[in-house]
């Protein structure tokens, strides 16, 4: 099967045009990983560009890459009239069974949906869902991105839903759905915790309202005052927000807190050894991989009942749910964590059974491979 698959290159995403190798959200990454296990399968990943890079052939034995140059006039501004071409081009080169668009935040969808092929999307991000919540300084931008995600839901043959959340989101939208989650990089399945003697909380996510870091804070207070445990907050905000200086005030007037800004994946995995627990206590979120990395290296992890977590999370089997909007329910569950020992040794151990049953990526890029040849047999 030739399968072509649409993402960003993540040194586009961040500017960081000198790196000499691709590199791809850890959702797609963890697919493409899955992916080489199954040398039939013929890959091509296609990432347009606006600055020219490095562009290897290959990036694994069976996954070429392809890498458009496109003016700044084809992007976002005309719709991403330049990216949709230039994939359209290649499609008819490189001749796919299939094409698969990796979130609607930007041209992928779109490309793939426009390819003129047999084409599904995976969902990382609902923008119809950030575009009501009316919270960021870019609201346009939303906008727009929620009015071509629905579009792009209408067009395509399918929707890869990561979680019941999002299914339950794009059904009344598209033609059919599957549910599977994120595939996780396969590094975090190789961490050894090696946790401190007082217990660090470690939260990974922007700062900022929806991923509630602090709620989070001030349920802690009384504990971080005490010293009986820390928080190390890897992420970052929108600098110079309310909200933001809001944090920034906290990390001033309460101990132990400790901000390390955003953080590769490498960078995570050494964080990821040296906490005791990973914890989300966001309002709204989909499929969170901090929770399938913080699972996979064997941490536990307690997180919100929110959006997709609980399709993640089996309660006091394999991590711990709270509701983030009551703080004394968040409290409990983050105090048993800070004194129980063997609560945190069991909950480590299954969830890592679990990540390696659910979340491998040899696991979910099989059952996408399953997706492409039902959508391939009824086109």
């Amino acid at each position: 099967m030739r399968i072509i698959q649409i993402t960003t290159d993540s040194r586009e995403h961040f500017k960081e045009y000198e790196k000499a190798t691709p590199y791809f959200g850890t959702a797609p990454q963890g697919l493409f990983d899955g992916f080489t296990e199954f040398p039939d399968a013929e890959i091509h990943v296609i990432s347009c560009t606006k600055h020219p890079m490095n562009a290897p052939e290959k990036i694994a034995p069976n996954i070429h890459f392809h890498q458009p140059l496109i003016s700044p006039l084809g992007w976002g501004k005309t719709l991403f009239s330049g990216t949709i071409r230039a994939v359209r081009k290649l499609v008819k080169q490189i001749d796919p069974d299939i094409v698969h668009g990796q979130g609607t935040e930007r041209d992928c969808a779109l490309a793939a949906v426009l390819s003129g092929r047999p084409n599904v999307l995976t969902i990382h991000g609902n923008m119809r869902v950030h575009a009501k919540r009316r919270e960021h300084s870019h609201q346009l931008y939303y906008k727009i991105a929620a009015a071509l995600e629905g579009f792009c839901l209408r067009k395509t043959d399918g929707v890869v839903a990561i979680s019941r959340y999002t299914e339950d989101l794009v059904k009344p939208l598209c033609a059919r759905t599957w549910l599977l989650p994120n595939a996780v990089d396969r590094r975090f399945f190789n961490i050894t915790p090696v946790p401190p003697e007082i217990p660090r909380f470690l939260v990974v996510g922007s700062i900022g309202h929806r991923k509630n870091p602090i709620g989070l804070i001030e349920t802690c207070e009384d504990m971080l005052s005490a010293g009986r445990c820390t928080i190390a907050f890897a992420g970052d905000g929108e600098r110079g927000s309310d909200y933001y200086r809001a944090f920034e005030q906290k990390l001033k007037t309460v101990p132990n807190l400790e901000l390390l800004g955003f953080l590769n994946r490498d960078e995570l995995a050494v964080e990821f050894a040296r906490s005791t627990a990973v914890i989300l206590p966001t309002f709204e979120d989909n499929c969170p991989m901090v929770v399938l990395e913080g699972m996979a290296a064997g941490l536990p992890v307690a997180a919100s009942r929110v959006g997709g977590v609980p399709d993640l999370i089996d309660h006091d089997v394999d991590g711990l749910m709270f509701d983030p909007h009551r703080p004394a329910d968040m409290k409990s569950v983050l105090e048993a964590l800070a004194t129980d020992c063997g609560l945190r040794q069991r909950l480590g151990a299954k969830a890592r059974e679990t990540a390696l049953e659910r979340f491998h990526p040899r696991i979910i890029a099989g059952e996408h491979l399953r997706i492409y040849r039902e959508v391939l047999s009824a086109s």
